[in-house]
């Protein structure tokens, strides 16, 4: 279909959190470094942004930086109970048999973790969608998973992922310990309008085919529709590529994008 039309390889927009398809801003550039040095430090981050600007394939580039000497963890439904929330640590590091309760559970992700480090392999825990944590005592597991220490370092680094909700209800006092354990709060905003011409060339030549498919009035229309956000961006591009193979267009200017806005929710 569209994609032998306009030579690509492969959907050049896509929402699957693809690492090659990462088109690395200011902001993103930015973010990854902190993250970087918060990993090898093994420390507590969190990072939040809109939905659909890229953090979870932001930590899927961190986990391709990073090697093998570190190990992430997923995981990426945390809406469980305190108990459910260790369990499911447990698991991930491969613990055979989980217990019921929580001070054995937390021994046996500790053995776990030691383990690990052992080996020389730092497990790097990723909670996605942070926002969604319903029971306050997973934030208190947390906090006490970093309590996982050696003289000279800790056992494991921790990134808390959500959207801008999660901010506030990490402010309440009730989370005051926690927030001491931070070492990197970081806020991943929607791309510019200038970005945004980057982006879409990044993500076409990544698929196989060449840039400057978008002409700069599409580009301004896109930016004013998605409010720079990668995922609705997508989603604009896509339907726009669609429309421009639908009437042999070789690129896609303002008159297409103004054709499809009104059958998408952006």
């Amino acid at each position: 279909m569209y994609k032998s039309y306009f030579g690509f390889r492969e959907k050049p927009f896509s929402k699957t959190p693809d690492p090659r398809f990462l088109y690395l801003s200011h902001g993103h550039e930015e973010a990854l470094a902190r993250l970087e040095y918060v990993v090898e430090e093994r420390e507590l981050a969190v990072l939040t942004g809109e939905i659909g600007c890229g953090k979870t394939t932001l930590s899927r580039v961190l986990m391709d930086r990073m090697g093998a000497r570190y190990r992430f963890c997923y995981i990426i439904n945390p809406r469980l109970n305190a108990c459910e929330f260790l369990r499911t640590i447990a698991r991930i590091l491969d613990v055979e048999q989980p217990a019921a309760s929580k001070d054995m559970l937390i021994d046996q992700i500790h053995s776990a973790v030691y383990s690990l480090n052992e080996q020389d392999i730092c497990p790097v825990l990723v909670i996605d969608e942070a926002q969604m944590i319903s029971d306050a005592e997973v934030f208190d597991e947390l906090r006490l998973l970093t309590n996982f220490q050696l003289d000279d370092r800790n056992l494991l680094g921790v990134i808390v992922m959500g959207q801008p909700e999660l901010r506030p209800l990490m402010a309440s006092r009730r989370f005051d310990p926690l927030r001491q354990r931070i070492s990197l709060h970081y806020h991943l905003l929607p791309l510019m309008l200038d970005e945004i011409m980057e982006y879409l060339d990044y993500r076409l030549e990544a698929a196989g085919g060449t840039a400057g498919l978008f002409t700069p009035d599409a580009v301004q229309r896109i930016f004013e529709l998605s409010g720079g956000v990668p995922r609705k961006i997508n989603t604009l591009a896509t339907h726009a590529l669609l429309v421009a193979y639908g009437s042999n267009s070789a690129l896609v200017d303002s008159a297409i994008i103004n054709d499809i806005k009104d059958e998408l929710l952006v």
